[in-house]
């Protein structure tokens, strides 16, 4: 089944640091490619100059408030949005967009040392950002999370299972206030990669119409 003809699908992953978000979207990607579907890999924070910035303040190199931390992570999705290569050209251009992280990241992380009302409304209310047509979100216990972060070389600045439960706790505020008006799959990602995927490829199958 070809579906080169249409827009694509906006397809976001969500999970804190961990949770094995890297690997099914390439899983995602292998299974999409194979149904004959053209597929993009993306992620935030961009390669952008404004990408760049937030980098540098989640690897601690420059400290930034989470207010100024919100607003880059604004201006960097809007580029990915709207530039050439961006979201939108590659929607219209009928290739299904796999994105690791988006604005509920912001929401989640930002969102526990602001104002969450003020990062959610700057986001969700800009034209230039598109909704997803799927956010799934890899949920994995903390501990299991802190556990594979640690065979990491470095950490980032929320890497740590205190912060971490905070950011989790957070991600299920803001679904419960997005219920109704975004498309969003909880997922366990507790089990092996093998399951975990068989649930994800469901969920996206049931939004691409495919049997």
């Amino acid at each position: 089944m070809s579906m080169n003809n249409c827009r694509g699908k906006f397809i976001v992953f969500e999970g804190l640091d961990g949770s094995g978000k890297g690997t099914q979207i390439s899983l995602l990607s292998k299974a999409l490619s194979e149904k004959g579907i053209r597929v993009l890999e993306t992620a935030e924070p961009t390669q952008s100059a404004t990408g760049g910035l937030i980098r540098d303040t989640l690897a601690g190199y420059q400290k930034r408030t989470a207010y100024e931390l919100a607003a880059l992570f604004l201006t960097d999705r809007i580029f990915h949005n709207t530039s050439v290569n961006g979201i939108k050209n590659m929607l219209d251009s009928g290739i299904t967009v796999i994105c690791d992280r988006y604005y509920y990241s912001s929401f989640a992380y930002q969102g526990i040392d602001t104002d969450l009302k003020w990062v959610m409304n700057m986001n969700l209310n800009c034209p230039e950002i598109i909704k997803p047509d799927l956010c799934i979100f890899l949920d994995v216990p903390t501990e299991q999370c802190d556990e594979r972060i640690d065979s990491r070389q470095s950490r980032e600045i929320f890497e740590n299972v205190a912060t971490l439960n905070r950011i989790r706790k957070r991600f299920f505020d803001v679904f419960a206030l997005l219920e109704g008006s975004e498309n969003i799959r909880i997922i366990s990602a507790a089990g092996s990669i093998d399951e975990v995927h068989e649930a994800v490829v469901s969920s996206v199958w049931e939004v691409l119409g495919i049997q």
